[in-house]
């Protein structure tokens, strides 16, 4: 039997696109600053030779990193990594574990694809400027850094039990979507999006970016993600993030 959900899931992701995102929850281990400066340098170097490699061999769409504000032990950073096949997405996993610089960090991988990014991105009110790719070759690396032009909020979401056998009025959801584009129009929303996992966990189903120019804004966007009736029917996690080197992530996407 069809549930009301995944009638509703299904028209959803018929609304975004086939390609696959990847996101990527990692970090190095501690055992990473054990290294000397120089096997450090010979492993990083080695590593994006071969992510590069891949890329260009999977035609990958977009690599985009986010820095957490607040660690979270050795969770330190967050990816979305987009390939048109799931071939791409693989290929990229494995080779981002592989040793040796694959027996220093942290990973968690969950896949996903877009949610609706037309319906959106039509949210937005004050869309953050075009990256423009670094000109120089990205297998040299630069000295990486956040953008701090922007605060970068990361909500991963899913349904408390039983709010998906309730209509949308019961939930309150016109009154949210209301509140939320009141909040996007006064504090400047500079974009958002969504996927929704192909795989979906316990704790959440949906991962957001919502990026905002202050953390004024990001506080003020939690808060009306929180207020019931919807808030009170849905479970969220969040992180608070910079970009992280945006001009030279976008330099690696040879599609882009």
């Amino acid at each position: 039997m069809v549930t009301r959900f995944e009638k509703r899931w299904a028209v959803a992701m018929q609304q975004g696109d086939d390609n696959i995102v990847v996101l990527f929850q990692g970090g190095r281990l501690p055992s990473w600053g054990q290294l000397s400066v120089e096997d450090q340098n010979r492993f990083s170097q080695t590593h994006v030779d071969l992510m590069l490699a891949v890329a260009q061999k999977h035609q990958m769409m977009r690599l985009e990193g986010f820095r957490l504000i607040g660690p979270q032990d050795v969770w330190q950073r967050f990816w979305l990594i987009e390939f048109p096949s799931l071939a791409g997405a693989e290929n990229w996993i494995q080779a981002e574990m592989a040793p040796p610089y694959g027996r220093y960090g942290y990973y968690q991988y969950y896949l996903s694809r877009k949610l609706e990014p037309e319906r959106f991105s039509a949210w937005v009110t004050d869309p953050a400027p075009p990256v423009v790719p670094l000109s120089d070759d990205p297998h040299t690396i630069p000295e990486l850094k956040v953008d701090t032009g922007s605060v970068v909020v990361l909500m991963f979401a899913r349904y408390r039990a039983g709010a998906e056998s309730l209509t949308p009025q019961e939930r309150g959801d016109e009154q949210h979507v209301a509140l939320m584009t009141s909040l996007a129009r006064q504090y400047g929303l500079m974009r958002l999006e969504a996927f929704q996992l192909i795989t979906p966990q316990e704790e959440w189903h949906r991962a957001w970016v919502i990026e905002l120019p202050t953390l004024e804004a990001a506080e003020a966007w939690i808060a009306g993600e929180e207020t019931p009736p919807h808030g009170a029917h849905a479970r969220r996690t969040y992180q608070l993030a910079r970009r992280w080197a945006p001009e030279y992530c976008a330099s690696w996407a040879p599609t882009a």
